[in-house]
């Protein structure tokens, strides 16, 4: 009942548009004849706790709108809000994943299961593609420390560049960051990181909202457009950070730019990951 009520905290709006709330996120009605104060939390602790009932998915569902998308007013409020909430599910042993997902403490979305990074690593190409994989698991400490001590936000692309360099440092020796290319269509253009022993660059994007989740494959065709001149590159990975789900068809912008991309320029080798993954 404490984190039924803790979920039913957040949830702000009329009767009909929370009543459409629980029906899209698959709390099976009708909903209980009671005050707006707790009528949301009596309604999901009564579906949540029948048999076979698949609880933290409806939890998730619920709440997953208010844990991912930030306010455009009162965002201390929302911190603030959603901190509690976190600290909710924590004191009962769940953990809040984005996109909506809700696990037992200890268990990880399929994406980052314990069991696909367990092993030695037998090539640079696996050693970056774990760390890739792993950045979500690798920020989780860094946004929730220790009561007292400041939490790191994650928020630009400029973090999420950090936070991969550091985790590439004990495993990689020569790495150029803003590493500048050869102008292309009278543009001159960085590559995030250059790799040049393995003849790797490595691109990052943090997808801010809808709007630029639209123009992140424009932005990608203009990168390999210019990485192509680069002597020192052969392979491009570009690295997604998505983590409010802005992006509209993310396989289709997977195989848009994944491949061999040639032109007169030459050819660079691409590869696509989204972070978090998606099915």
């Amino acid at each position: 009942m404490a984190v039924c009520a803790a979920a039913a905290e957040v949830l702000v709006g009329s009767h009909p548009s929370l009543e459409l709330l629980f029906e899209i996120s698959g709390v099976p009605g009708p909903p209980p004849q009671a005050a707006h104060h707790t009528k949301w939390k009596a309604w999901l602790f009564r579906e949540a706790n029948k048999p076979n009932a698949d609880s933290l998915t409806m939890l998730g569902n619920l709440i997953g709108e208010f844990m991912d998308v930030e306010p455009a007013t009162d965002v201390e409020l929302w911190r603030s809000r959603r901190e509690k909430l976190i600290q909710v599910l924590e004191t009962y042993h769940l953990r809040y994943f984005p996109g909506g997902r809700v696990l037992p403490t200890g268990q990880l979305p399929a994406e980052i299961a314990q069991s696909d990074l367990v092993g030695k690593p037998s090539s640079v190409e696996e050693v970056l593609e774990r760390l890739i994989r792993g950045l979500t698991l690798a920020m989780y400490p860094l946004t929730n420390r220790r009561k007292g001590v400041l939490a790191l936000s994650f928020d630009a692309e400029s973090d999420l560049q950090d936070l991969l360099h550091a985790m590439m440092r004990p495993w990689i020796n020569d790495i150029r960051a803003e590493e500048y290319v050869p102008s292309y269509a009278g543009k001159s253009s960085r590559i995030d990181f250059l790799l040049p022993e393995h003849k790797l660059a490595l691109e990052l994007k943090y997808v801010r909202d809808l709007s630029h989740g639209k123009t992140i494959g424009d932005e990608l065709t203009i990168d390999i457009d210019h990485y192509r001149k680069h002597s020192e590159c052969d392979r491009l990975w570009c690295v997604i950070f998505d983590p409010r789900f802005h992006l509209q068809n993310p396989k289709g912008l997977t195989n848009d730019l994944s491949g061999i991309r040639s032109s007169p320029n030459g050819k660079l080798d691409v590869r696509v990951f989204i972070i978090p993954h998606r099915k």
